[in-house]
């Protein structure tokens, strides 16, 4: 398996766990299973990935644009060049991305325009960050800093943290063998004393005690989700159960993908998430074919400037970016 293939994994293994978790979005697992059954498959012959997917694409051509020296500013203005001329759309968007739009659009710049916001805690920086990861491959440290900086420009606190854990994940995933170091990466990226560390190790906890991977799907449902909240989007409450779920499963791509749409709540984000790990792990071979097939090309409903993009052609682009942006980093430290 090559970090090629890693690259690739991490990309659409993004946007299937996005395309497949959609349709389930804010519902219960019993509810799904009334509905559908277990899904093991895409529901719609038009399944695409989401604003999460699309959002990705955004943090990828950042990274292209400025490489590792990207600044917050620099985010912001990738946002606001795609959306400029957009009206209407934004279908299926997430409140905190369309705050931060509304607080970019009225002048306000990161970090105010995550900050000034009730959604600054929600999954929808998490959900996009996994190019992070590919463009800092084996380099946990790094990719959570940059996680930040693009993560500031819609969230602030935990939203910031979850976005950092999940980068450091992947980070690591475009490297690992075992599923537990890239667990073990994306705790180390989160402030011991947050929330989000705080509800991340519960969940682990949850999926090491259960007997099985069917009984820790049920375990972490009962004791993780924030049914207390109105909505079902909080980061902390999203990356526990990917990292819940990809411990249970002990990181196989198609299992614990299928776990995250099935366990309801924000399942596209919860799935998206984990398959952009597991694919980093196990390389876009590890994907259905179909599924790869039918993802492959971003439809753009939320973000019409990202329509047509070529997901297995952004991650080559990033994966060549990243292995020139380590040489240099490698060169400036021999340099020193």
């Amino acid at each position: 398996m090559t970090t090629l293939d890693r690259c690739r994994g991490a990309l659409l293994g993004l946007a299937v766990g996005d395309a497949l978790g959609a349709p389930t979005e804010g519902m219960t697992p019993a509810e799904i299973h009334a509905r559908y059954g277990r899904v093991t498959d895409f529901l719609t012959e038009d399944a695409a990935g989401t604003d999460d997917t699309e959002y990705a694409v955004l943090c990828a051509r950042g990274l292209l644009a400025h490489g590792r020296s990207i600044t917050a500013d620099d985010v912001a203005d990738v946002w606001l060049d795609a959306v400029a001329a957009q009206r209407g759309g934004f279908h299926g968007a997430g409140f905190s991305e369309m705050v931060a739009l509304a607080n970019l659009r009225s002048g306000l710049r990161p970090p105010q325009s995550g900050s000034d916001s009730y959604e600054m805690w929600s999954d929808g920086a998490a959900m996009r960050i996994a190019p992070v990861g590919i463009l800092c491959m084996g380099d946990p440290d790094e990719a959570a800093r940059i996680a930040a900086v693009d993560a500031s420009v819609s969230h602030a606190r935990d939203g910031v943290f979850g976005a950092q854990a999940v980068a450091a994940a992947v980070a690591v995933a475009m490297n690992a063998h075992d599923h537990r170091d890239v667990i073990d990466a994306g705790v180390r990226a989160l402030p011991r004393d947050s929330w989000s560390a705080r509800l991340v190790g519960r969940a682990l906890d949850v999926a090491a005690a259960a007997g099985s991977p069917a009984a820790a799907e049920e375990a972490l449902y009962a004791e993780i989700p924030l049914f207390h909240y109105p909505w079902a989007d909080a980061a902390p409450e999203a990356i526990a159960l990917a990292f819940g779920l990809f411990a249970a499963h002990r990181g196989d791509f198609t299992q614990v993908v299928l776990a995250g749409v099935n366990i309801g709540r924000d399942s596209d984000t919860i799935a998206a998430i984990a398959g952009a790990m597991a694919g980093a792990l196990h390389g876009a071979q590890a994907i259905p074919e179909r599924w790869r097939a039918q993802v492959a090309r971003v439809s753009g409903r939320c973000i019409t400037a990202t329509a047509g993009t070529d997901l297995v052609d952004l991650a080559d682009r990033l994966h060549d970016a990243g292995r020139q942006s380590s040489a240099l980093r490698e060169v400036a430290v021999d340099g020193r």
